[in-house]
Formats: structure tokens, C-alpha cells, sequence
């Protein structure tokens, strides 16, 4: 038996934060953000007077840092503990909403570890003393509508994807208003994070029939919008923020692929964001995967009118086409082309291929792969050499 979840309501289109409304009836809400740009641009105290206007008592977490770590989510669950919150609202990127999800864990079962939860599944039971709700800034992660938060852990340099259905938030708000704040280059990242999830969630191992089409409609509409969001078109910018959405409903529920478990290693050990990782790697990890999946990615191809008449031909062509979409957005083709050093490359490389198979997206992955593979892969994404098994 399969299973398909998602947040129970989800708001979206222009000046969607006024759905916070809805909240009516609870009592004290604890606002969580990341940088100052929610600030900045004003969002958050718009998302505190809304709910300050619906009779809640508000508190708020600060300057949470990008790939927040265990520290920052045991700091912030304690913080949690001493104000009793009903209602914890997280506006800004995936790391924000990551931590409040992860805080969330131990503000309601401060007896839990986080080696008790790292594994998949391992979550107890939440939602007894708060719900949740998730306001993406950034339009990539889609941790929104996702059963998943990663927390780094700095002292091994590892980045844990924490996967557990208690997680996905109880509601999610697209406000389209929100990622027009984006820089060009956060576009470009958080753009091909979402790619990332569509592609692999449509060859995973727990796909179905209910995830493909979110998968394949989130790729059409990255592949007519991402270049002009990128550019400071606002409509294509609002259509990415959408995108990505449906990217997270698909595999949140699929599940990933190897793409995502290089990229969680790599991220903890080069500090590369996450979806420049996940853009540099995509086009290799087809490579590999395409001994198993030849037909699925000559199908993404096909739906793309992309160039081609066989199978294999239609799948160098897909991969080519992620390689020019990454040159129109700036970003690097190679990780030695994003400044990461050959020695401290070939220093790391056994570490990272070992971590990475343990990493729970390998699992799902739909090519099973040994740590040779993983190191094989990295060679070539750090090289810029075509992946040939």
C-alpha cells in the first residue's frame, strides 16, 4: 500500500498572507525568520499585525542561519518551550521552515535526541500542543509541502535530510508577493532545486500515478519560466514560486535520488548552496541513472520537444538542456569551476561517496548505487567528464 500526503490547506496567488486569518481561535502564535529581507521588505510585520489583528499573542526567532544546525533547532525549541505556542509560523527559505519543523520535534518531545530522529521515520507523534504553518520566501525547496527538513551537523560536516509525514506543515501559504525579493542569484539556485525534485521524483523508487503529473507539470513550468524569473520578470517569477510547489508535492512523496544525497554531503563540506549543488550534479546523475530510466528521461524529453529520435538520443538531449539552462543562469558547470580546490577535493572525495549512500534519498534512488559509483559521479561533475558506466 502506498501512501500520498499533503498540508491540509494550502493558500496561494497574490496577498495570500491574509489567509493567516483563518488562524482565528488560537491563541499564541511564535514567528520564526531567517535573514533581514523578510524584514526589510516588510512581510513580517505584515504576517505579525495579521495575526496580532486575529487575536493571537505573537513572539518571534530571529536570524536563523542558512543550513541551520542542531544547535540553532535546540536553542530555538527551548525558546519554544518557555512561550507555549499554539501556532508556529515560519516565513522565509527552506532553512527557515526546516528549523521551525525540526524546533517543532523537540518543543513537543524535548525527551528525543536528534540521533533518535535522523533516521527515516522516526518522528513522533507532533501536533498536541501546535500546528504548523510554512511561508516560503524563496522558490526551491518547497519544504512547504514537504515531509522533510535538513539540519546540519557541523561537528561531522553532514547534513541530515530529517524525513518523517509528521512534518509537512498543516497549512501552506504561496503569497506570489513574497519572491519577487529574490536576488538573480538566489533565482537561479532555488530554480534548479525545484527542477531537481521534479526529475527525480518522476524516476524514483516510490513514484505513482498521483505524483508523476505534479512532477511533469512542475518541469514544463520551470523549463517556460525559470530563464525569465531569473531576468526580473514577475509573473514568470510568481509561475516559478507555483512550480516548485508542485516539485515538492511530487516528491515529497516519491522521494529523490542520488542528486540530493551528493548534494547534501557536498553542501556541508564545500559550502556550495544547496541548488547550485543540485544544478551542477543533475546532468551527471541522468548519466548513471539512465541504465534503468533511459525511457522515463527520453519521455521528459519528448514532452519538452526536445530534440531527438531514440531513447538515448532524447536523454542526451535532456541532459543538454540542463547544462544550457545552468550557462543562461551563471551557474558553474563543474564544482571545480565553483572554486573547489583539487586537493581539497581528492581530501574529501572517499568521505563524501561513503556518507552519500548512507544518505536516506539514496534508498529511492532508481539505479542502486555502491560508493565507487558515488565517487565516479563526483570525478565527473568535478572534472566536467560525461558519466560512462
Amino acid at each position: 500500500m502506498a501512501r500520498f500526503t499533503l498540508p491540509r490547506d494550502l493558500y496561494f496567488g497574490k496577498g495570500a498572507l491574509e489567509e493567516l486569518k483563518n488562524l482565528k481561535g488560537h491563541k499564541k502564535a511564535i514567528v520564526l525568520s531567517g535573514g533581514s529581507s523578510m524584514e526589510r521588505f516588510g512581510f513580517l510585520d505584515r504576517v505579525s499585525n495579521i495575526l496580532k489583528e486575529t487575536g493571537l499573542e505573537v513572539s518571534f526567532i530571529k536570524g536563523i542561519e542558512p543550513d541551520p544546525s542542531v544547535e540553532t533547532v535546540m536553542k530555538g525549541a527551548e525558546t519554544m518551550r518557555q512561550f507555549q505556542p499554539d501556532v508556529i509560523v515560519a516565513i522565509g527559505g527552506g532553512s527557515t521552515i526546516d528549523a521551525g519543523k525540526a524546533m517543532w520535534i523537540f518543543y513537543e518531545h524535548p525527551e528525543v535526541t536528534f540521533d533518535d530522529i535522523k533516521d527515516p521515520f522516526t518522528v513522533p507523534k507532533l501536533r498536541e500542543q501546535a500546528i504548523f504553518v510554512a511561508i516560503p520566501s524563496t522558490s526551491g525547496t518547497a519544504t512547504e509541502v514537504t515531509a522533510f527538513s535538513v539540519i546540519t551537523d557541523y561537528s561531522k560536516k553532514i547534513k541530515y535530510p530529517l524525513a518523517d509525514f509528521e512534518i509537512t506543515p498543516d497549512i501552506a501559504i504561496l503569497d506570489t508577493d513574497i519572491p519577487q525579493t529574490m536576488t538573480p542569484k538566489l533565482v537561479a539556485h532555488t530554480g534548479m532545486d525545484a527542477l531537481t525534485h521534479a526529475i527525480e521524483a518522476y524516476v524514483a523508487s516510490n513514484r505513482s500515478r498521483f505524483s508523476d503529473p505534479l512532477a511533469k507539470e512542475a518541469i514544463l513550468m520551470v523549463y517556460d519560466n525559470i530563464v525569465a524569473s531569473y531576468n526580473g520578470d514577475k509573473e514568470a517569477r510568481g509561475e516559478m514560486h507555483i512550480a516548485q510547489c508542485l516539485a515538492g508535492m511530487a516528491f515529497s512523496n516519491a522521494l529523490l535520488g542520488i542528486t540530493h544525497s551528493l548534494a547534501h554531503k557536498i553542501g556541508a563540506q564545500y559550502h556550495i548552496p544547496h541548488g547550485g549543488c543540485n544544478a551542477i550534479l543533475l546532468p551527471y546523475v541522468i548519466q548513471f541513472n539512465a541504465k534503468t530510466s533511459l525511457s522515463d528521461f527520453s519521455e521528459l524529453s519528448r514532452m519538452l520537444g526536445l530534440p531527438g529520435k531514440t531513447e538515448k538520443q532524447l536523454t542526451n538531449s535532456l541532459v543538454k538542456s540542463i547544462q544550457e539552462l545552468n550557462a543562461q543562469l551563471n551557474i558553474p558547470p563543474t564544482l571545480k569551476e565553483n572554486g573547489v580546490e583539487e586537493d581539497l577535493f581528492t581530501s574529501t572525495l572517499d568521505y563524501i561517496a561513503e556518507n552519500a549512500v548512507l544518505d536516506p534519498c539514496t534508498a529511492s534512488n532508481p539505479r542502486k548505487t555502491s560508493v565507487e559509483d558515488m565517487k565516479k559521479i563526483l570525478e565527473c561533475a568535478y572534472y566536467g567528464k560525461p558519466v560512462t558506466f
